[in-house]
């Protein structure tokens, strides 16, 4: 079955960088934003998220990760692409602390391709959930600029102190962006649920300790989410609210881009 609806205004590129080959959805003009999806895919509201994004005056680079592109969200489906990310593909770590995942080096190269296209200051990425920590260890790649972790959810907590706190980036790539952020004026955003215990209280307190003030933590409470299946989680997908506290967030994500990619 197809499901091209929600991306009909895409145009779809195979990218190759290394070992990896991902199909990516590319659409709007001006500065670069990538958007890296969660589980379980490039779902429609993701794709509206990239929509409110290009609307704003970027091109909007989606690569397709997992999962079937352009698919709605269902239970069993969210299920089958947990699954096959954390227990099959070698390009994602899980459960390990302080490391990044092999394919954050695809992201990056991609992010340098974009830039180049698209010009700018620099290039804006955002992670979502299961790719919440991506968006900052792509901070290596010097054009990237503007990084937000919605919703940053590994590493998996799985009761483990260490973990609750970890950030999957590794200490190396953390030093770069601390770096980064003093010498080139740039900072970072997260957004989360605070009643969300797939995002620790100890990750984000974890992530204001490292950043100190250039990380402007966005924690949001329980009736500031849209209804959906899940309890509140998906800042800027599921439980984006038209209006109110959800909504801000995402003005406030695409504000960011706007400023540090010069859109």
């Amino acid at each position: 079955m197809a499901y091209d609806a929600a991306l009909a205004d895409y145009q779809k590129f195979d990218f190759t960088d290394g070992p990896y080959t991902r199909p990516v959805y590319r659409r709007g003009s001006g500065p670069a934003v990538i958007i890296i999806h969660e589980i379980p895919g490039l779902h429609p509201l993701v794709v509206r998220f990239a929509d409110h994004v290009a609307a704003a005056g970027m091109t909007v680079f989606c690569p397709s990760l997992f999962g079937t592109p352009g698919k709605p969200v269902t239970k069993g489906y969210a299920v089958a692409s947990m699954f096959d990310a954390i227990c099959i593909r070698r390009e994602f770590h899980v459960w390990s602390s302080d490391k990044s995942s092999p394919i954050v080096e695809w992201l990056r190269a991609l992010a340098r391709k974009a830039h180049a296209e698209c010009g700018g200051k620099g290039v804006g990425a955002v992670g979502m959930c299961f790719t919440g920590g991506f968006a900052l260890a792509m901070m290596t790649e010097p054009s990237v600029v503007a990084p937000v972790l919605s919703q940053p959810s590994m590493p998996a907590a799985s009761g483990s102190k260490r973990r609750a706190a970890g950030i999957d980036v590794s200490p190396a790539e953390i030093a770069c962006a601390k770096y980064r952020f003093e010498t080139e004026d740039l900072s970072m955003i997260g957004l989360r649920y605070k009643s969300d215990r797939l995002v620790p209280d100890a990750r984000f307190e974890n992530l204001k300790r490292e950043f100190g003030d250039r990380f402007e933590a966005i924690e949001l409470n329980d009736e500031d989410a849209a209804p959906a299946a899940i309890p509140p989680h998906s800042v800027l997908t599921l439980h984006l609210k038209p209006d109110g506290a959800s909504k801000a967030a995402e003005d406030r994500v695409i504000q960011f881009f706007k400023d540090r990619t010069g859109a």
